[in-house]
């Protein structure tokens, strides 16, 4: 790992890979939340002094942004276009975001299970404007694992 001590990643260093390909044109991954159930416990010990436990509960199902160039990439487009159909045994896919040190090697990698995307939402034409088109998606996931 090229990281020395005391140094952290930086924002700009990330990509997104969808049953390992990687899409392009990213521009920014925001949001990326899980949510985990909390159980509360609580007791009477012998002696009669209130005891409180609190254990993991149920992992809750996640999502995160992403917002990209529009391109013509058939892949990233069939698979939008097949979880806004409902054709979930081919919109739940795999994916990762991946964080790289600043000699672009992986360095951190959250894994999304059976991820799929939720919304679409195109930027504003106006005439007259040089601004780059962007799509943002909403991708949402069943579990998160972080390596």
């Amino acid at each position: 790992m090229s990281l020395g001590p005391g140094d952290s990643l930086t924002s700009h260093n990330f990509g997104l890979q969808i049953d390992g390909v990687m899409v392009e044109y990213l521009t920014e991954v925001s949001g990326l939340t899980m949510e985990q159930d909390v159980i509360t416990s609580m007791s009477n010990t012998a002696g009669g002094q209130k005891e409180t436990a609190v254990m993991p509960g149920v992992q809750k199902s996640g999502q995160c942004t992403v917002v990209r160039g529009m391109t013509a990439s058939p892949a990233f487009t069939t698979w939008i276009n097949d979880s806004i159909a409902g054709q979930m045994s081919t919109a739940r896919k795999n994916a990762s975001i991946i964080m790289m040190d600043y000699q672009n090697t992986p360095v951190k990698r959250y894994n999304m299970r059976n991820a799929w995307c939720s919304k679409v939402d195109a930027s504003s034409l106006k005439a007259g404007e040089a601004a780059a088109l962007t799509e943002t998606v909403t991708i949402v996931f069943e579990e998160l694992e972080i390596e």
